[in-house]
């Protein structure tokens, strides 16, 4: 990696719930606040440490919910006010990058920004930093918009795909296409065709190329933020985005602006990356017993297989004769359900916010 550029700024997304991976995921300490994969630091804290090659630190921003302000602080306790960026509440992606982006700008117009969610996991971090540095490289230099777009290893159906057009002249190629979450039957197609990747929502931009792009696809929400770009970083700051927020419309960053913008390149990577949504996508990247067990707990485990075990290192769990099984418990609840039936994880949260309370979400 180069120097830590001074123009160089990330963008860390962090005010989402998890609500899939619950009940390990809840309102009020969603998962990039937790350690999910046992090694002694918060998915956030990972992220960020990733970065730390790439930027200085103060050019470190956090956009989260504002009532995990507190959370933030906790895990990173260095960072200045204006590093965290509070949304009064969720209005998708497009927004929340807007905010950053939009503010960063002010404080440096020629700003190179990297733009990544807190809670995924990838394995090949020099293969990651390797992507970010071409991507900075291209997108510093052209009017372009850059993403990352990860080699399927196999036909998921939780990821979205982008189509590229192959060019073998250099590392950023013209995205063809963004393809929805599909079908098996359409994912296989995917994969056979050669080439479409898994779309990882990190994006790399030059500051004047994202505010241009969102003039352009999202005025309304341009409009907006540039209405009072003057009280960033002043104590006006705060009241301008809760009025800005009240009238700003839930897009995501992929239908309101990459899917319509014709500059968009991809930047293809190996990275050993999942964005850790589910159970199952935590079940495949983690470390198995012989059994084909993903434990972290204190458990005794008998003639159990295939199953992804996470309980509190304070209980002693015992379980026998479950194949193929998430066993989670986390604060209140407990929660076992068998692994091909993990989307209903997003009913069972539904349905106890409503049967139960809210003090079980």
């Amino acid at each position: 990696m180069k120097c830590l550029s001074e123009n160089t700024f990330v963008v860390v997304m962090a005010g989402g719930v998890g609500s899939r991976f619950w009940p390990f995921s809840r309102n009020n300490y969603p998962k990039q606040f937790h350690d999910v994969l046992g090694i002694g630091e918060s998915m956030i804290q990972t992220t960020v440490k990733r970065f730390s090659t790439v930027c200085p630190k103060e050019n470190i921003y956090i956009v989260t919910n504002r009532e995990y302000k507190n959370l933030v602080k906790l895990h990173f306790p260095d960072f200045s006010e204006e590093q965290i960026l509070q949304e009064p509440i969720g209005r998708n992606t497009a927004p929340c990058i807007a905010y950053a982006c939009f503010k960063i700008a002010q404080r440096n117009p020629a700003a190179n920004i990297i733009v990544a969610p807190a809670d995924h996991v990838i394995l090949r971090e020099q293969a990651f930093l390797n992507c970010i540095q071409q991507g900075l490289e291209v997108a510093s230099q052209e009017d372009i918009l850059v993403t990352i777009g990860i080699k399927p290893t196999r036909p998921d159906t939780g990821y979205g795909y982008i189509q590229y057009l192959p060019e073998s002249t250099r590392c950023a190629m013209k995205v063809k296409t963004f393809a929805e979450k599909p079908t098996l039957e359409k994912a296989l197609k995917f994969i056979e065709s050669g080439d479409f990747v898994w779309n990882a929502g990190i994006f790399i931009w030059n500051a004047q190329s994202i505010l241009k792009a969102f003039r352009t696809h999202l005025k309304d929400v341009a409009d907006l933020f540039e209405d009072g770009a003057a009280s960033f970083y002043t104590h006006e700051e705060d009241a301008f985005i809760d009025a800005t927020y009240a009238n700003c419309r839930n897009v995501s960053i992929d239908y309101g602006i990459m899917e319509k913008a014709e500059n968009v390149q991809v930047i293809l990577g190996d990275l050993g990356w999942s964005d850790v949504g589910t159970w199952n996508s935590l079940y495949s990247i983690a470390d198995k017993t012989p059994e084909g067990n993903v434990v972290d707990g204190d458990t005794m485990l008998y003639d159990t297989q295939n199953c992804i075990i996470k309980t509190p290192q304070d209980k002693l769990v015992v379980i026998q004769g479950l194949q193929d099984y998430i066993v989670a418990e986390h604060d209140n609840v407990l929660m076992i359900c068998q692994r091909k039936n993990e989307q209903q994880v997003k009913d069972f949260v539904s349905h106890a916010k409503a049967s139960k309370g809210l003090e079980y979400v």
